[in-house]
């Protein structure tokens, strides 16, 4: 306040609330920019509906059927007359040995597959960077990604037509060599192998499009610095290009560890017999065959709801440490 005795204007604490006071007024609350903000940009939630109304239908409300998991299930009571039983199914799954050989499988399949199959990708995309001949490297990028377009029904044809023990191409190169021919889809030691091998021959190539285009955001500047300063392009690949996508190849590594429970389900089911179920069975196909096959609707819901909440603790899990360790995560 001012010292001068004929001073008759407001004060400064008066001015200042008056200021705040002026502020408050002009800010809009929460409420008036979430309507702006509408306002200037329905048109972007008018498209998105399509997609909200899909998730809800096909995503969320079937949710509802997950109480499934915990009831005596009879098809002729109905979901909401049937009784509840607890966890009784997850009990009887956990004491079903059939279901532990599953989940043995899916664990062990999964992990050959993040091991052998995780890295193809990144691979792929590094050497199709490297590739100066253009018209070489289209038709090689043309080779690699025609398998994922493929029919998964014929992708497992080719396999049975590959190793069959009479026309396959692998017993015929095997008999030149006066080895006796192996009917390896009946064997159980081999299913592993065939099925990860199948499976990074029809997806790598399509999934190295990603590390592609992180590839493609690195800027050119990097490169031609090193090249200045001497370097190799094996140590431009090394110094420069994975560094530049590692973000990338976190954020998918989250992904791959969050669906490591979910092997390709067509493809075992069309490749597995009874021969092969010690190593071929998983989850998936333990929940086709007591749900679909045996009727058991109950225990295959229990444990698919199983199967989801280890895909979800796993990419918490995954998310969190990436987060704590390397700044980069989901969200």
């Amino acid at each position: 306040m001012s010292s001068d005795p004929n001073f008759t204007g407001q004060s400064t604490e008066s001015l200042v609330t008056e200021a705040k006071e002026a502020l408050r007024r002009r800010k809009p609350g929460r409420i008036e920019r979430v309507g702006d903000h509408l306002k200037r940009e329905w048109q972007l939630y008018l498209l998105l509906i399509p997609t909200i109304l899909w998730l809800l239908v096909f995503l969320y409300k079937p949710m509802y059927g997950l109480q499934i998991a915990f009831k005596d299930y009879s098809v002729f009571r109905g979901l909401a007359a049937s009784p509840w039983v607890g966890f009784e199914h997850f009990q009887t799954l956990f004491g079903n040995d059939q279901f532990l050989r599953a989940l043995r499988n899916t664990i062990y399949i999964s992990m050959l597959s993040l091991i052998f199959g995780f890295p193809m990708p990144i691979i792929l995309a590094v050497m199709f960077n490297e590739i100066l001949h253009q018209t070489f490297k289209k038709t090689a990028q043309t080779i690699v990604y025609l398998p994922h377009f493929i029919s998964s029904v014929i992708i497992a044809g080719i396999v049975i037509t590959a190793f069959s023990p009479s026309a396959g191409i692998v017993n015929t190169v095997m008999g030149w060599f006066g080895l006796e021919p192996i009917y390896f889809l009946t064997k159980s030691e081999w299913f592993r192998p065939i099925f990860v091998g199948t499976s990074i021959w029809q997806e790598a190539g399509f999934q190295s499009i990603v590390y592609l285009a992180a590839i493609a955001g690195i800027s050119p500047t990097l490169y031609e610095s090193a090249v200045v300063d001497g370097a190799s392009r094996w140590q431009m690949v090394w110094k420069i290009t994975v560094p530049s996508i590692l973000p990338t190849i976190i954020i998918m590594l989250i992904i791959r560890i969050g669906n490591m429970l979910e092997v390709s389900f067509e493809m075992i089911i069309l490749l597995y017999q009874p021969a092969t179920y010690e190593t071929a069975d998983v989850v998936n196909t333990f929940i086709y065959r007591q749900g679909i096959q045996g009727g058991q609707y109950d225990l295959a819901g229990a444990a698919g709801l199983f199967n989801a909440v280890v895909a979800f603790v796993l990419v918490m899990t995954a998310n969190t440490i990436s987060k704590r360790y390397s700044r980069t995560s989901l969200w």
